[in-house]
This record gives structure tokens, sequence and C-alpha cells, in this order.
């Protein structure tokens, strides 16, 4: 305690989260109460692939990739399993679900009401940006416009029915992992939430004088990297553009509802394979640059653990992460202090520097007609910050200890042997699938039918898609059946690569050597070597297969890449049609061994079996070793960072095998 005026008792600290989920929505609560036990003050859901991207187990799409990333959640009877023994009434909730989230809201206030919960006393946050799911994470489903719409009906409802939960989170941690710089990830963001309350404003269901309840229920989702003074600045630019932007530009008069209310996950683009304890360091330093401001202060604060890079956390390592947090705030005497840069002309000059060149794309975007119709350009902007930050670690211009620099290092205890990282049960899947056909046969056929009728005449007539969701969610339906739904009033969206247009990365002399090997080759194969990069199953983290296919691009190789989200029919027959010499697979949500399986056996059935395939991910050693049996030729890991060395290993790859078949 202290009567200076610069210190006080010490603030409640932000709410501590792990981000979890994994399995089945049983062994996820499981690992939900112990976390909870432990001193976490708050939940964040992790959702698998398929109930991100609206599909159900049994899916094609969703083969390999159940449980993998998250937990699958496909109905009303998950939910209840996920947060049973859990009280909503009581917990601050988290979901990261982005196109589904009015369906994941949707069931998690009708399990609220089976609980006899008060609406009025649910507390959490929906992850609910869609334009940067195009831009970056790629768990999409619908076009913009109606996505934009479904924001808004969820924001309008929720101000009436659920007035302390966040319905919107602006989400710019996905646009820092996609390259962006700070002052993309402020612009990016902030145009974003600009057009989330123009098309509230425009939808009409919000009367103008409650307008300023909306305004503050718009929550943002914010990453932080090494970069200390710059990822401090820019959550004080932050919150200062968004004051301006609310009382400039919306006329909102309150201030406390102009707060920029934030939550963390620090970086994990920067988490190395290489040497991963210290990504110990680094995870310290990244919440530090949000949490000592009080200014500009997180409100929730989840942290990677340290061996991510590596593949799934075991509970100890996500324990280890919180206990991080509750040393920062328990133990330090931070939250007693003022803020301790306030006056500081360094921070001040770094903040001013970092909003103006933030306003100045936001002017750039404001001219194309906001966020919403700026989408190419701003998928093409981060593809290139992201090549040129990519070739600054190769060239050794931004150091990353472990990986281009002291790179020597003693065998670490932390990952040596078996269990270092958690693992799925290969069967989970053929037992979610199961679960899920018993859940339809028991239900009554009436009841869902008349509910995803009246979905469907909601999202044609324009009615608010809440309570028709919850209507469908008592009655039994599924995650896929709502989002079928929806598809067959939205359609669906295919988002831009941004490759075809970015800019190569320079005539560096290393690009220009391969380059000449390309010619060369090419010319003993007749034809420009093709290069075909798939990305197979639901993982939308398209950052790798973006920067191999540029790379490839830039050192004259004809590539072909279409995107996220392929069967591996699609990547198949794409190989054919293009008469590819190589196939990439990029895969990055643990899928790999049943995807890259099946890509292998569709080419041997359609006799493109003299054509290698290389795989690109987070693949642990064992199963690298498998791939390898499978008639994968080359796998590539985090740790292999030079993408022109690649480049060059995979145009002697081709030329060995066209030698080998001459």
């Amino acid at each position: 305690m202290s009567d200076k005026a610069y210190q006080h008792a010490p603030d409640p600290p932000w709410i501590f989260r792990t981000y979890a989920g994994h399995s089945t929505a049983q062994k996820s609560n499981a690992l939900y109460r112990s976390n909870l036990a432990r001193g976490q003050t708050g939940l964040s859901v992790a959702f698998d692939l398929p109930t991100q991207t609206g599909y159900d187990p049994d899916h094609i799409l969703s083969r390999g990739e159940v449980g993998k990333v998250g937990v699958p959640i496909s109905h009303l009877g998950d939910m209840r399993a996920l947060f049973s023994e859990i009280p909503l009434e009581k917990m601050n909730t988290s979901m990261t679900i982005n196109a589904p989230a009015a369906w994941l809201l949707a069931m998690y206030v009708a399990l609220a009401d089976e609980q006899g919960a008060d609406r009025k006393l649910l507390q959490g946050t929906t992850q609910n940006d869609l334009i940067k799911e195009y831009l970056s994470r790629g768990t999409y489903i619908f076009p913009p416009g109606p996505s934009l719409r479904l924001i808004g009906d969820m924001i309008a409802w929720c101000y009436r029915e659920v007035p302390k939960w966040n319905p919107m989170n602006v989400c710019s941690y996905h646009l820092q992992e996609a390259g962006a710089t700070p002052e993309q990830e402020l612009a990016f963001a902030l145009a974003t939430a600009i057009s989330v309350l123009d098309t509230v404003r425009a939808g009409g269901q919000v009367p103008e004088e409650d307008f300023e309840i909306v305004a503050s229920r718009i929550s943002f989702f914010v990453n932080a990297g090494v970069r200390f003074v710059t990822e401090l600045c820019k959550m004080r630019s932050f919150t200062k553009l968004w004051d301006e932007i609310l009382l400039e530009r919306y006329g909102v008069r309150d201030r406390k509802a102009r707060r920029f209310r934030y939550g963390v996950q620090v970086n994990s683009l920067g988490l190395t394979e290489p040497q991963p304890e210290n990504n110990v360091y680094r995870i310290l330093i990244e919440a530090l640059a949000v949490t000592l401001s009080k200014d500009a202060r997180c409100r929730a604060l989840q942290l990677p653990a340290w061996n991510e890079a590596l593949g799934l956390p075991r509970p100890w390592d996500q324990q280890w992460s919180l206990r991080l947090q509750q040393v920062l705030a328990y133990e330090t005497d931070l939250l007693e202090y003022e803020d301790l840069f306030a006056g500081s002309h360094v921070v001040e000059a770094k903040v001013a520097e970092l909003s103006k060149g933030a306003l100045e794309q936001l002017a750039l975007i404001d001219e194309m007609g906001g966020a919403q119709n700026a989408i190419d350009y701003m998928k093409a902007e981060l593809v290139g910050s992201n090549a040129r930050r990519v070739r600054a670690v190769e060239t050794g211009e931004l150091t990353v200890v472990g990986v281009n620099r002291w790179t020597d290092s003693e065998p670490s205890p932390l990952s040596a042997g078996e269990g270092n990282i958690e693992t799925v049960d290969p069967k989970l899947e053929a037992e979610v699938v199961a679960r899920i056909q018993a859940w339809r046969a028991a239900r009554d056929p009436a009841a869902v039918e008349a509910a995803l009728a009246d979905l469907k005449a909601a999202a044609i007539g324009g009615r608010n898609i809440m309570e028709p969701s919850i209507t469908a969610a008592r009655a039994g339906v599924t995650t896929g059946e709502w989002a079928g739904a929806l598809r067959e009033v939205f359609g669906e969206y295919r988002g831009p690569t941004g490759v075809a247009i970015v800019v190569s990365t320079g005539e560096a002399e290393d690009v220009e050597a391969v380059k000449a090997e390309v010619e060369r080759v090419s010319q003993v194969l007749g034809r420009t070597l093709t290069y075909l990069v798939g990305k197979p199953g639901l993982d939308g983290h398209s950052n790798g297969a973006e920067q191999i296919a540029t790379r490839a691009r830039a050192c004259g190789m004809e590539v072909v890449y279409d995107g996220i989200r392929s069967t591996p029919e699609e990547i198949v027959r794409r190989a054919k049609e293009s008469r590819a010499h190589v196939v990439g697979l990029s895969i990055l949500s643990g899928s790999h061994l049943d995807l890259v399986q099946e890509v292998v056996r569709l080419m041997r059935a359609e006799g493109l079996d003299h054509v290698p395939v290389v795989a690109g991910g987070i693949i642990p050693e064992a199963d690298a070793l498998i791939l390898k049996q499978m008639g994968v030729a080359r796998i590539y890991t985090p740790k292999d960072f030079r993408i022109t060395q690649i480049m060059g290993d995979v145009v002697r790859l081709v030329e060995a095998t066209a030698l080998e078949q001459a």
C-alpha cells in the first residue's frame, strides 16, 4: 500500500487463460476443470477445424482433421459434455470460432438456459472476425457480405439478450502471424472494426441512442511479438486510434465506451523448433509488452506453451505458461503503479510514428470502399510483408537465436524422450463419427427439418439469425447442418491467395543461382519445371505454402497454387492436369499422416507415382520417418527456414527423378 500519487493498492489482474481443447468434448472438459483448479480464471476454447469451418466429423473434408487442433463440437450434446460441472453463469468463456460463431454462441446460450443461468450474467467473447480469416487463417465459410450480416445479427441480439457478452472480437493476432507490420496490424484490424460498426448502423436493428452500447462491446484480440518496445507502443497506438475513431467517426461521447478492450495471445510465429527452450524467454518478454503499460494493458492474456513449434502441448506445458502469468501478476509489484511510460518522449514518438503509418493505410482502405472491398489488396500486402520477413531471417538481417545464429546446442532435457508432446489417438475420429451418427438417429427428424427450414427462411428474409439458431440447437441440428443450410442461402467463398501479384524479394545471388538451375533443368525436361503446391484438408494456415509458392515463382518455376482447403482428389487432379514435376503438400494441423498418405495413394492410382512428393509443416521426427516410408521424398519443418535452399533441393530432386526415368 502507498499514499503516493504514482502508487496504489494492486489493480485486479487480467483474466488468465490457456487456449485449449482437443480429442473429444469429454477430454477437453477434464482439461478445463484441471486448469481452473490450478488458478486459471477464464476459458479459451480451441475448436477443431471441421467445427471451425462448418462440417460434421463424417464429412469428406473432415477426414484426418477431427480433434487435432481443438475439440469437435457437432451438436448441443457435445456442448453439454464440454462444459459439464462448469456453471456458465459464473464463467468467462472465449470461443475462437469465427465463421460459425452465431451457431456456437447459440449452443452455448441453449446450454446456459438448460443450466438455469440468467442470460444477462453470461460473460465471454466470440472471436468473430471474418475479414482476417480471408487474409490469414482461412476458416471462412460465407462471402464477405453475408458474413458481415451474421456478425451484425449477433451484435444486435447480444446487446439485448446477453449484454455482458462481447459478440465481436476483431482479431489482429493472425495478421501478425501472416507477416503484418505493426502499422498493417493496426490499420487492417481497425478497418475491420469500422466495417462491422458500419454494418450494425446500416442494419437498423440497434436504435441510434444505443449505438454507444454496441461500440463499447467491440473487443479485440491482439498479437504481441518479441520486439518489445515496438509492441508496447503498438498497444498504446491501438488505444489512441480506437478512441479517436469512436469519437470522431461515430460520435461516441462516453470515454468508458471508447476504451480499447483487448485480449492477447503472444506470438506463436516466433516460437522456434530448434532450441525450443528459448521460447520460454520469448513468451515472457512478449507478455511484458501487453502488461507493463497500465493505460494500454490487456484485459485477458493467454500464453502459448514453449513447445508449440514441436506439436500439441501437454497439460504440464500449459500449466507452465499459466504460472508465468501468476508470477507476473501476484509476485511482482506491477499492478500497484500508474502507467510507467506516461511522458516518455521515446514511447510518445514511436506511438506517433505507428499511428501515422496506420492512418495512411486506413485512408487507402477507405478509398477502396472499406475492408470488405480491400481484401485482395490487404492479402497481397501481407504476403509481401511476410516474404520480406522470411528473407531477412534467411540472410541474417533479422536474428533468431538458435535458428540463424548460435545454432550449436546441448541436447535439451525438456524435449528429450517420448511423450514430450501431446498426441491424439488415431482411433478418435471413428469414435466421434459413430457418436454423431448415433445423435442423428436419436433425435426427432420433424423437429430438425422444421428448425432448418426456419433458419433458412430467416437468412433469406433478413430476420435475425440468433433465435432460429438457438431453436435449431435445441432440436438437435448439427454444426454441419447449420452451416449447410446457410451455404444454400449465402453460397461459399474462395479467398485470394495473395501469391500471383506479390513482388519478388529481389535478385539475390542465391535466388539467381537457383533460377539458373531451374532454367537448365527445364531444358532437360523439355518445358518449365512445374511445382504444384497443395493445402489438403481444412488447415487454413497458408503462410508457409504462400512463401513456398512465391519463392518458387521468383526462382523461375511454373507454380500451381489454388489456395487452401483442397481434397486429396482435387490435388491429384490438378497435378495431372498441370503435368506437375513435383507436388508439395503443406499441413500444419497435425493431419499430415492421414492426408499425405491419401494423396500418395491416389497419385499411384492415377499413374503419377513417378512424380515426387514433398511435405512441409510441424512434423515430429517419428512421423517424418513414417512419411518417408509412404514414399514422400523430402520433409521440411520450421527449422528449414532457408526457402531458397529448399527450392534448390526441389530442383535437384526433380532432375534426379527425371534422369532415373530416362
